[in-house]
């Protein structure tokens, strides 16, 4: 197993400022560094403006605090550079953010995509270019499929198979729930958490209701209502808190008093921000465990509020240790000249002990594990609750 050489530090701020220039520069012409040593780019792509941007952020900020602590320690043989592609969270526009990297002849490999639509359009042209991506927010289940050919495609995370199996679990064992109002909002990200969570409660013997409700949809009343009505116990909407906000008051307006679930996408502060009051009480889960919290990841947590002046939120600390994971792995080039092909080949063998969890991949691309953990909004916060199966293990 390789071990973990390159994240054991604090960095302070003023050294932050100093090797910020090599996460900011886009230059694909040089690639050598002001210290003489070669330059490598690590790319990024995720939507960091318009809908659901501050999940693309979350991880943008965790990445490029990975590569200025890496250049800041001055003990590897090579600058590391940081070159972001906003793709705006749509598929549309994913292509030509992929392409924009993809164009950058320093860029080694790629963090992100950081969402499951912009993944599944990106993917094909990553795959032509031979050119690594490793996503630490990318769930749906469909991205590993081998039919589909995403041979560059690494997920560093577990599936929407474990997050909605894991809401499933906790609904039907821990609240012993009924009947359950399932709601997608039809993306590849929503139908898939969805399928999956919707499938295993009725193996729960639960009784499952359904419905989807296209993203950015103006009124959330009629399918609150619906679900009111309806004598559901639960309801899970499986879609980005840009959304599930208007829909948290709605269902609030409706008299809906059910346990309220919704998954990764929706586990953000902005969703508590944009919702209010109606998001007290909703549960929200995450492949992810809260890195403010574990003491894993405590150093990680006061560096990055120290460089970003806010608290490490949904996926930072994974894309840190993602970027950590590739930045260990461009070391093992030596005096050789790293490769796409080659970088691609070196990741999907490693095994990499970060701060929250091993990184490994089945040779389909697909995390190797499936932990799912469980939060609660209260009081205008969203509390850390901890890891569902052993919650659930524990009764009470």
């Amino acid at each position: 197993m390789l071990k973990r050489r390159v994240i054991n530090f604090a960095l302070p701020v003023a050294a932050a400022a100093l090797v910020l220039s090599a996460c900011s520069k886009d230059d694909d012409k040089d690639d050598k560094g002001s210290n003489g040593k070669p330059s490598y780019t690590i790319g990024f792509q995720a939507g960091l403006s318009g809908e659901s941007a501050q999940l693309g952020i979350n991880e943008e900020n965790g990445a490029k605090l990975a590569v200025e602590q890496a250049n800041a320690k001055g003990n590897l043989p090579f600058t590391v550079k940081f070159k972001s592609s906003d793709d705006e969270a749509s598929e549309t526009k994913a292509v030509s953010a992929a392409q924009k990297l993809i164009d950058d002849k320093n860029v080694v490999a790629v963090i992100g995509p950081a969402f499951s639509g912009p993944t599944k359009a990106a993917s094909p042209n990553y795959a032509k270019a031979k050119l690594a991506t490793v996503s630490a927010s990318a769930t749906s289940p469909g991205l590993t499929k081998p039919e589909n050919g995403f041979t560059s495609f690494l997920r560093g995370v577990p599936a929407d198979t474990a997050q909605g199996t894991g809401m499933a679990k906790w609904i039907s064992q821990k609240l012993k729930a009924k009947k359950v109002f399932v709601v997608d909002d039809k993306t590849e990200y929503g139908v898939g958490l969805s399928k999956v969570a919707k499938d295993e409660l009725k193996k729960a013997g639960v009784e499952v209701v359904e419905e989807s409700v296209p993203k950015a949809t103006p009124d959330y009343g009629p399918v609150s209502t619906k679900i009111k009505n309806s004598g559901a116990d639960a309801m899970i909407y499986a879609g980005y808190y840009q959304d599930g906000a208007p829909f948290a008051k709605k269902l609030k307006e409706a008299g809906f008093t059910g346990a309220k679930f919704s998954g990764d996408g929706t586990n953000d502060a902005q969703f508590v921000q944009l919702a209010g009051d109606a998001s007290d009480g909703w549960f929200l889960t995450c492949p992810c465990a809260d890195a403010n919290v574990e003491a894993a990841t405590k150093q990680f947590a006061d560096d990055y509020k120290k460089r970003f002046s806010a608290a490490s939120s949904t996926y930072s600390a994974e894309a840190f240790d993602i970027t950590n994971m590739v930045i260990e792995q461009l070391g093992t080039f030596g005096s050789e000249k790293p490769t796409r092909e080659g970088m691609l080949a070196k990741l999907k063998g490693a095994s990499y002990k970060g701060l929250t969890k091993t990184f490994k991949f089945l040779p389909s691309g697909e995390f190797d594990g499936a932990t799912t953990f469980i939060y609660q909004v209260k009081g205008g916060k969203i509390d850390y609750m901890g890891d569902i199966d052993k919650l659930v293990a524990a009764g009470g």
